[in-house]
């Protein structure tokens, strides 16, 4: 019997991959990074995911090679375990459980079957105190381990994992706790401490931020608050030690690391610039796009990589050259424009960096690329009133783009822009068509495209509600007169009710019904001539969603107020069918079925509820969604229907769901592993390691184990051997491109020398009629001379195979043979 199918609540995507530092393989063909409360393994040449090591039930907080075992991986978790995998097979090997919060992980060479952790002191978090401490990891039978004994190594330390680093292949660990560094020595058993002032003469910021240790010299780098990096030498001593400083950054210093040999130090911060230092002299690699997190170094010396804080890492060559990057989901400080899908790609729209919209595809769990809208430089200046994107949505086909952005300084003044992108199948990108100046005098407050079927049958609309109390219909006109061909957008109809702010629209699914809510009125507006057909009233509050019903439903509208109640009307007898007070947040339609998905909030925990505006039982309820509220939420199309056999889930055969979180986890619903979902060519990069994997390799390998096989199995096709044979296509390719004849004149000896020759019913008596044939053709001697030689090239072939044997012609004799065809044997007709 099949085990029932469960929904579980999975990451898309969104999860943080610069939370902590990430690693290579020992080979440095891999990149492993914890990502939300998984491991995800990519590759360094392709930037494909290989492996998703799911097993963790919180957040993943450090992961590190095994030092006896360069195939394995432990990973630490705030769940109080730590993980070995085997992170080329995604197979989990043994779990050990230390039941508490593991804020960083440290496995050193020296001390094989223990491991270091920083937890918090009592098992309490609130107290804000923390400890490394050591454990045993014992190589015992069994799954599952428990750890219940640990040594103290230090008390007081910071938890985060830059703030620790070990020395010397073991011998001292330094750490670093706002203005101290504590260094522990392990023979000795002694700690020396180094403090330093809160702020020098200068004025400096001493407070330190990170550290790393020389692997192979007694040297301690710590990173600044100011932007300094101090050296710290002889602390063997606890009062002759010396430091020296380097200073470049001109705020804090986030990471530093050291090279695989020492022989380099690279350090990162908000500059969003990589800089190598070499015996004080310096090294830049700028221009990364945003503040470095983390840095990290391959085992082989050969590659770096840099975590950034718009969820980033970029896999850097040791000569500073950008060799390949990895895009998460970027999160801004709010998402303002909401989920969309791209009709074009199905690829995820929402707020990317400041001022773009970024397309994200959820298959790949990557990003695809961003869209500049402000088309600004973007100042890093707390307190500056900067332009924001607020509103973005596309047609039905993908070809327009509407977006609002808007600035408002403390004053209250309001700048508005709302700009028209035009698809460009050339440039494969949006470019901007139309830009309006303040198309509103207040907030515009919703953004929806009118779907006109057929592109012929309507232009395209766009209509704008906003609080000024107003909604404004916009149309592409096209001018196609002689002395001014243009293109653009207008302002076509504008109306209002009782002058109320407009709070929502929405179109109906074939385009000929708007309805708009002003603040407690739904009204609604036949969109030919833009007439007002009917009003609806509601419980008391503010409209704050409206959507129509689709597919057999469509003749229902749907919409949510500031007062919880969830309401459905119908637009044939103009009454209200039913309603609910759930207290909904997000109301969102399937445009491939009549479901709609209502996500409401009415306690600590989000409730999901999918129905269909006809029924009034809910197809399925997901008590405790989430944690926190639900900020927006999405269907996107699969690219091939699911069959999934519960009757309770079918509503996820055609699109699968996604919702956004307030901390902007961008999370699913699935009945699947990740591992399932991963693609079938992204599970065999990970078997071939012999070859360099790219793309192409991928579509050619595979192509060339088909045809090893298909050699194996039975004769090669005679097409391919008589191609590969032809002397025509090996002259054809070997012969210089300038002294070739015309590629018309070529192209049917080329054609002729592809056929194969009728060897069976065929005999030397036929042949010369087959040469009369085609020799007739030619018109020019030239062409004539070439299929003759092309003829008699195939004629012994033909001729050998029943025994006979044809003398080859010598030109003379050819050109003879051409004078014969040529005379006019009409009058033996006549005898």
């Amino acid at each position: 019997m099949a085990a029932p199918e469960l929904l579980r609540v999975v990451r898309s995507g969104g999860s943080e991959l610069s939370r902590s530092r990430a690693v290579f393989s020992a080979e440095g063909k891999y990149l492993l990074c914890a990502s939300g409360d998984y491991i995800k393994v990519y590759s360094t040449a392709t930037e494909e995911c290989l492996h998703v090591l799911q097993g963790h039930t919180n957040l993943v907080t450090g992961v590190q090679l095994n030092p006896q075992n360069h195939l394995q991986l432990y990973s630490c978790s705030l769940d109080g375990t730590i993980k070995l995998w085997d992170f080329l097979d995604g197979i989990l090997i043994k779990t050990f459980v230390v039941g508490q919060k593991l804020f960083a992980f440290y496995a050193v060479p020296r001390f094989e079957g223990s491991a270091f952790v920083i937890i918090p002191k009592d098992d309490d978090e609130r107290l804000g105190t923390y400890q490394l401490v050591s454990v045993k990891l014992p190589k015992i039978p069994g799954q599952e381990v428990n750890i219940d004994e640990w040594e103290l190594v230090l008390e007081g330390v910071n938890p985060s994992p830059k703030c620790t680093a070990f020395g010397r292949e073991g011998e001292y660990v330094a750490s670093v706790w706002e203005l101290h560094l504590f260094v522990y020595f392990f023979k000795k058993k002694r700690i020396h401490s180094f403090p330093l002032s809160a702020k020098c003469s200068k004025g400096a910021n001493n407070l330190f931020t990170c550290v790393a240790c020389h692997p192979k010299e007694d040297c301690i780098a710590s990173g600044h608050k100011d932007g300094k990096i101090r050296l710290w030498r002889n602390f063997h001593h606890k009062r002759e030690y010396t430091f020296s400083t380097l200073h470049w950054h001109h705020d804090e210093v986030m990471d530093l690391a050291f090279s695989v040999e020492g022989t380099s130090l690279l350090s990162g911060g908000v500059e969003s610039v990589l800089v190598q230092w070499r015996d004080s002299k310096k090294e830049f690699l700028p221009r990364l796009g945003s503040a470095i997190q983390n840095i990290s170094a391959s085992p082989d010396g050969t590659l770096f990589c840099t975590s950034h804080s718009d969820n980033k890492i970029t896999i850097v060559h040791s000569s500073l050259r950008v060799s390949a990057v990895i895009q998460g989901l970027i999160k801004g400080s709010d998402v303002k424009t909401g989920l969309m899908v791209d009709p074009r790609t199905n690829a995820l729209v929402l707020n990317g960096k400041p001022g773009h919209l970024q397309f994200y595809s959820l298959q790949n769990d990557k990003q695809l690329y961003n869209l500049d809208i402000v088309q600004q430089e973007y100042i890093h200046q707390h307190g500056l009133d900067q332009v924001e994107l607020v509103k973005a949505a596309f047609d039905s086909r993908g070809g327009w783009l509407a977006t609002v952005e808007q600035r408002e300084d403390k004053g209250g003044e309001l700048e508005l822009q709302m700009k028209l992108w035009a698809y460009d199948e050339q440039k494969q990108s949006f470019a901007l068509n139309t830009q309006i100046n303040m198309p509103h005098e207040d907030h515009i407050t919703a953004l929806c495209f009118r779907d006109t079927g057929e592109p012929n049958n309507n232009p395209p609309t766009v209509v704008t509600a906003s609080e000024d109390g107003r909604f404004k219909v916009w149309v592409f006109l096209a001018e196609s007169d002689e002395e001014n061909r243009s293109a653009g957008w207008t302002c076509d109809f504008v109306g209002s009710y009782h002058n109320y702010p407009a709070t929502s629209c929405c179109f109906s699914e074939d385009g000929s019904v708007l309805a708009v809510g002003f603040k407690e009125i739904v009204t609604v507006w036949e969109s030919e001539a833009w007439d007002l057909k009917c009003t609806f009233c509601h419980p008391p509050g503010t409209i704050q969603n409206l959507c129509f019903g689709r597919l057999s439903c469509s003749k229902y509208l749907l919409g949510t107020t500031s007062s919880g109640f969830l309401c459905c009307w119908n637009l044939l007898s103009c009454t209200m069918e039913w309603s609910a007070q759930l207290n909904v947040l997000v109301l969102q339609p399937d445009c491939l079925s009549e479901n709609v998905a209502a996500i409401s909030c009415l306690s600590e925990y989000s409730d999901l509820f999918v129905f269909k505006p006809s029924e009034p039982r809910p197809l399925c309820i997901r008590k405790q969604l989430c944690r926190g509220r639900v900020r927006w939420a999405i269907f996107v199309p699969r690219d091939a229907p699911e069959c999934i056999s519960s009757e309770k889930y079918q509503w996820l055969n055609l699109s699968q769901f996604y919702f956004l979180t307030e901390t902007h986890e961008l999370m699913t619903l699935s009945t699947k592993t990740p591992e399932e979902q991963l693609t079938p060519s992204s599970r065999q990069l990970a078997v071939e390691e012999s070859l360099p994997v790219t793309p192409f390799y991928l579509l050619l390998g595979k192509h060339q184990q088909q045809t090893k096989e298909a050699a194996e199995g039975r004769k090669a096709p005679v097409l391919k051997t008589v191609a590969q044979d032809s002397p025509a296509v090996k002259e054809l390719l070997h012969t210089p491109a300038h002294v070739l004849p015309s590629a018309s004149f070529l192209c049917r000896i080329f054609i002729n020398s592809l056929l194969v020759s009728k060897v069976n019913n065929s005999s030397a008596d036929e042949l010369p009629d087959e040469v009369d044939m085609e020799s007739a053709s030619g018109e020019s001697e030239p062409e004539e001379e070439g299929a003759v030689s092309d003829v008699h090239g195939r004629v012994p072939e033909a001729t050998e195979s029943l025994g006979d044997v044809t003398p080859k012609l010598t030109k003379a004799q050819e050109k003879e043979l051409r004078k014969l065809r040529k005379l006019d044997y009409s009058w033996v007709s006549a005898l």
